[in-house]
């Protein structure tokens, strides 16, 4: 059986999207898939050859003015030289942000991984999950509390340090890591049934 490859490819400005990044991981290597951990704003040539060979690719950033950080952005840029070889064809793709606000216009950044992935050919993985904290009887300890359907949505008061991160955040950034490594195994299994 081969091990899926899980590249969770992010950007973190204060270290809070770092917290999630770190929770992505995690989730995505509890299922045993191999998982690098790559910080887009100082991305090397090794660490664009992981990109490449890796079977799901997870886009992080902070929300800043509505969308993903600019040094994100200068990555989705740079990865423009994929788009032409088509290296990111039929490869996985999900995201996960963090702001300050509880929507902080998060949708739009997660819209934007979604369109860079389309763009790339990739196949997107939702988050998988119902919302949370949306009943009387619920908590803002649910999974999903924020009811991001797309992908994985934090937010952390902007007078707090990377320790704010919401516990429930992060575990909910943990369910996409395992979400993305359980779903890639199935398309490895299945590539090489073919």
């Amino acid at each position: 059986m081969t091990t899926p490859v899980v590249s969770v490819a992010y950007h973190s400005g204060y270290g809070h999207t770092t917290v999630l990044a770190e929770a992505v991981r995690a989730g995505a290597a509890d299922t045993g898939a191999t998982v690098h951990l790559i910080d887009v704003g100082t991305l090397t040539d090794a660490e664009w050859d992981l990109l490449d060979a890796s079977d799901a690719i997870v886009f992080g950033s902070p929300t800043y003015m509505g969308t993903a950080s600019g040094a994100f952005h200068r990555f989705a840029e740079d990865s423009s030289k994929r788009w032409f070889t088509g290296a990111w064809q039929d490869k996985l793709a999900a995201g996960f942000t963090n702001s300050g606000s509880k929507s902080g216009d998060k949708l739009h950044t997660l819209q934007y991984f979604q369109i860079l992935a389309g763009q790339h050919g990739m196949t997107w993985v939702n988050l998988g999950l119902k919302p949370g904290w949306n009943r009387s009887d619920a908590s803002e300890n649910d999974l999903n509390r924020l009811g991001f359907f797309t992908g994985a949505a934090a937010q952390t008061d902007s007078d707090r340090g990377p320790d704010g991160v919401h516990k429930a955040d992060i575990a909910t950034a943990e369910h996409l890591g395992r979400r993305v490594a359980d779903t890639a195994a199935t398309f490895v299994l299945g590539r090489a049934a073919a």
